[in-house]
């Protein structure tokens, strides 16, 4: 027996945009650091109306967390065990040449991936439309989602999971400048269990968590 859900909640999590921080110990040498920062030149903004192309465009199922195993009896039961996280979603644009919109970036990995349906050329355009995956500040989804219910009985393991976007992108102006980098969001819509005394042809998250909570040897590992 297997039974899986899938849930679908497109999300984001928070952007990190590599940043250079400059710490400063006080005194002169702080003086000094403000100093130096200050005299640093300007990153130049990029051009509104250029053109992104991408490449290397991948998507990639992410276990997010995972239960141990949960014994049912025969009449099945709701699932109550707690999920451990084993890895954390983090959207990022990094990026080098005149400065991009992280914004603007993973709207058009969006588009170009699927994710995104619109007809807008940039989330500009897209007005009043906003998409979590192009939002820099939502956290990593919580893996305290709805209880799931299983029928029957069963060494039962429970996941949740992401489904990650990435790629390498160009962005370039009329004018010939060019912004290079690689951009990476994700969406989230992969949860569901495992009977750990049932093998299975299940996907990617499925199969991972199969690995990390059920006994090795066991039905569910042996093509895992």
């Amino acid at each position: 027996m297997r039974s899986t859900r899938g849930t679908w909640a497109a999300g984001l999590a928070g952007v990190a945009l590599a940043a250079g921080l400059t710490g400063c110990s006080g005194g002169g040498d702080g003086r000094a650091a403000a100093a130096a920062k200050s005299s640093a030149p300007a990153v130049a903004k990029a051009c509104t109306d250029g053109t992104y192309t991408w490449s290397a465009v991948k998507k990639t199922e992410k276990l997010t967390g995972v239960s141990g195993v949960q014994s049912l009896g025969k009449g099945g039961g709701t699932l109550s065990g707690p999920l451990e996280r084993v890895y954390t979603p983090r959207a990022s644009v990094k990026a080098s040449g005149p400065a991009v919109s992280p914004a603007e970036v993973l709207f058009s990995l969006g588009k170009k991936s699927g994710e995104i349906q619109s007809d807008a050329r940039t989330l500009a355009e897209a007005g009043g439309d906003a998409w979590q995956f192009t939002d820099v500040n939502v956290k990593a989804p919580p893996l305290d989602g709805g209880r799931i219910t299983v029928e029957g009985p069963g060494e039962i393991v429970e996941y949740a999971g992401v489904r990650e976007v990435a790629g390498d992108f160009s962005y370039t102006c009329p004018g010939g400048a060019t912004t290079n980098g690689r951009a990476r969001s994700w969406q989230e819509d992969l949860s569901g269990v495992v009977d750990c005394q049932e093998g299975f042809d299940g996907s990617g998250t499925a199969r991972q968590a199969a690995r990390l909570s059920c006994e090795p040897g066991s039905p569910a590992t042996r093509n895992a």
